[in-house]
């Protein structure tokens, strides 16, 4: 009776254990997830570090480590810290001109064409009463401000994760060839020889999507440097950064080179303005609504509704990280889903 019931047993105290080891690392999966799918679409890239390095693990490890810090942790740290340091200079100024009651519409805006005199008759219309103005200013000011708030608090949420992502991928570059053996006896014991072709699946999905989300992000910060070059935008390398970041994010872009937009034309260049709004619309918003997609479907045949998905159910479930995990997970489901059922994707 005893030997009978011994497999039942085992496998009762294997599923516990497992949930247990999740349950303790809940706080940190996000990261882990982060963590490992960066190490394994990077992990070419690492032997050739390990290579010239002659083999030391360690120092190739810190070496991948400190590059990841300064290519997504630092930045996306400097685009946290001035988001929530323009909030403060946007709330105030907004709160001290409500008191002097100084607020006039700008002069370029009348120079807009087709509805530059309507919209700025409409702005003198409310803002020469105060009471109208303190009604707009309830309805839109607060929302604005509360907005902006949450947007840095997700990118702070972000920061951690992708901090914790990149002390977790030491471990796993340095001891990644320990942590490989050890997965592919794993999958051999339980996959048979199946085990090669599915860790060829996950590696090959996972590195699809990642190039995928990050080519794109670096395609459009370097086309929106270009436009900020073009249109002489001041701080053209940190709003190329934000770009970057804010490339993640579904209509992310259009806050940064919207803003530059009206810089320009709060600076009196009308035209500049025109061409930043028709740069940013055509080209530097063409870029993600046409590159993603097919980058991302091409490297893991993903779907371009699930890519979607992926990342707005990533987002929701894991955060600032999940903008990745989300389409990772997806790709990696349907890849193995494929290789089992030997369906192929119609070209």
């Amino acid at each position: 009776m005893e030997q009978r019931f011994q497999p039942y047993s085992r496998l009762a105290a294997i599923v516990f254990l497992v949930i247990g080891c999740l349950y303790v690392l809940r706080p940190f999966l996000a990261g882990i997830l982060f963590a490992a799918a960066i190490a394994i679409s990077s992990w070419p890239l690492y032997q050739r570090l390990l290579a010239r390095l002659k083999g030391r693990r360690t120092l190739a490890a810190a070496v991948m480590t400190v590059s990841l810090v300064l290519i997504i942790v630092l930045p996306l740290s400097l685009v946290t810290w001035n988001i929530a340091d323009s909030v403060t200079h946007f709330y105030r100024g907004a709160r001290d001109a409500l008191d002097a009651g100084g607020f006039e519409p700008p002069a370029w805006l009348r120079q807009l064409p087709l509805v530059g005199e309507s919209v700025d008759s409409y702005l003198r219309q409310i803002l020469s009463s105060k009471e109208e103005l303190l009604a707009v200013a309830k309805k839109y000011v607060e929302p604005a401000r509360n907005i902006l708030l949450n947007s840095g608090i997700v990118l702070g949420a972000g920061v951690a994760q992708v901090s914790l992502a990149a002390f977790v991928s030491f471990f796993l570059y340095r001891d990644g060839h320990n942590i490989v053996a050890a997965l592919e006896v794993g999958m051999d014991k339980i996959m048979g020889e199946h085990a090669v072709e599915v860790a060829e699946t996950v590696s090959r999905t996972v590195t699809g999507v990642m190039y995928g989300m990050l080519g794109t992000a670096l395609a459009q910060a370097a086309v929106a440097a270009v436009g900020f070059l073009i249109a002489r935008v001041p701080a053209v390398a940190l709003l190329s950064v934000a770009t970057f970041v804010f490339s993640l994010v579904p209509v992310g872009p259009p806050l940064i080179w919207g803003g530059a937009a009206i810089w320009l034309f709060s600076q009196g260049m009308t035209g500049w303005g025109i061409f930043m709004l028709i740069y940013g619309t055509v080209v530097i918003s063409g870029v993600d609504n046409v590159v993603k997609p097919i980058l991302i479907s091409r490297g893991s045949s993903l779907p371009f509704a699930l890519v979607l998905l992926g990342v707005m159910g990533g987002v929701l479930a894991f955060g600032f990280v999940g903008l990745f995990i989300g389409p990772t997970l997806l790709a990696v489901a349907l890849g193995l889903l494929r290789n089992w059922t030997k369906v192929k994707p119609v070209v």
